[in-house]
């Protein structure tokens, strides 16, 4: 194999893996409906969950011990913070390429959440 098709196939390699970081963040970032939850409220929400404990019956006992993970775990996921900007900038510069190689069209990519202007910023149109 010669140094330019190593390089050729290391690049496309890094194309996949940002297209996929950056589609990877917009599901994980997606809008969910009704209210946002905020970290003082959940944290309002696992005293409460304390407090009910100790009086609760076994199966509440139960439910409340799942909410309970439930909600330390959505605490620790919102303060990882993800930086979609970085992700985004990443994706710009290796979606047309990637796109092109693999013959994604423009719809392709709307269907999977990406917003117009970063496919007009990655250089993909809609009459591709």
């Amino acid at each position: 194999m010669s140094d330019a098709h190593k390089e050729a196939l290391a690049e496309g390699r890094e194309q996949g893996r940002a297209v996929r970081r950056y589609l990877e963040a917009l599901e994980a970032n997606k809008p969910r409906r009704g209210r946002k939850r905020t970290a003082e409220g959940i944290s309002r929400r696992l005293v409460a969950i304390e407090e009910r404990l100790a009086t609760a019956d076994a199966l509440s006992r139960l439910h409340l011990a799942q909410e309970r993970m439930d909600l330390q775990a959505e605490l620790a996921s919102s303060s990882d913070g993800v930086d979609l900007g970085a992700l985004e900038a990443a994706f710009t510069k290796a979606a047309g390429p990637y796109s092109q190689r693999k013959g994604i069209g423009y719809e392709a990519w709307r269907a999977a959440g990406v917003e117009p202007r970063v496919l007009k910023a990655a250089g993909i149109g809609r009459g591709q």
